[in-house]
């Protein structure tokens, strides 16, 4: 699984914090810094971020 956010579509509303902790933070300066290459344990909550989005910034390829 390879995880993309799109910084120009991305409005940093942490709603990806939330749903996958493990995967999506904020920075010191409340940039959101992610991990692009998940375990496939995080699956479930990544695919759940990707839902919650709400400027659909986030996209998941498999491989």
């Amino acid at each position: 699984m390879r995880v993309h956010v799109d910084r120009e579509l991305c409005e940093i509303h942490a709603q990806c914090v939330f749903a996958a902790p493990e995967v999506f933070d904020l920075d010191a300066d409340d940039e959101l810094v992610y991990d692009p290459a998940p375990s496939a344990g995080q699956r479930e909550p990544v695919r759940q971020a990707v839902q919650l989005c709400p400027a659909r910034a986030i996209t998941v390829t498999e491989g």
